[in-house]
């Protein structure tokens, strides 16, 4: 594929801003839609709410700012339209059909494979059932390892509430682990 510019605000013709999004898409395509999907915990609303984030990007590509990049661009708008779908009448009466995605392993015996498999399932659904202000900063900072000014720019947070947020996240990870060893 041509070389093709960074920058929404270089991009001319519509064709150049169509190649532009493609290009975005392979590059962004599967993080978005694992952002996405932290939030609604379903994987085909996830993956239509994705295709909705590349749409909304190429319709508002006059609204990206420069100073910006693309990637924290896109996922402000994942974010947003997420949030906007988890206040939506079909996320309040619709349930989602899954709890956490697959987790590869690397490992290769299969007992280590299973061992692992079952306690990263473990720990994804913790982290699902925590409340949406923990649980997004925890995956930000621990699944698409970001830093605590990059998790504060596309959450829209100050740095300390992402700390604080990270801080009493992680306290209502521990606490639930433990009582689920305990039963």
């Amino acid at each position: 594929m041509e070389s093709l510019p960074g920058k929404i605000g270089e991009i001319e013709t519509a064709e150049m801003r169509e190649h532009q999004l493609i290009a975005w898409m392979e590059e962004y395509g599967t993080a978005i839609l694992r952002v996405v999907y932290s939030y609604v915990k379903d994987k085909q609303i996830a993956e239509d709410l994705t295709q909705e984030v590349f749409v909304r990007a190429f319709q508002s590509y006059h609204t990206y700012q420069t100073r910006s990049s693309a990637k924290a661009w896109l996922y402000r708008i994942a974010i947003n339209r997420s949030k906007d779908f988890l206040k939506s009448w079909h996320a309040k009466h619709v349930y989602p059909s899954e709890v956490a995605e697959e987790i590869e392993t690397t490992e290769q015996t299969p007992e280590y494979e299973v061992l692992l498999k079952s306690d990263e399932e473990r720990l994804a659904a913790a982290v699902f059932s925590l409340p949406l202000s923990y649980r997004e900063v925890i995956y930000f900072y621990y699944y698409e390892e970001l830093s605590v000014k990059e998790v504060a720019s596309f959450t829209g947070l100050n740095e300390n509430t992402v700390k604080a947020r990270l801080r009493k996240g992680r306290l209502l990870l521990k606490n639930l682990l433990e009582k689920e060893d305990e039963t």
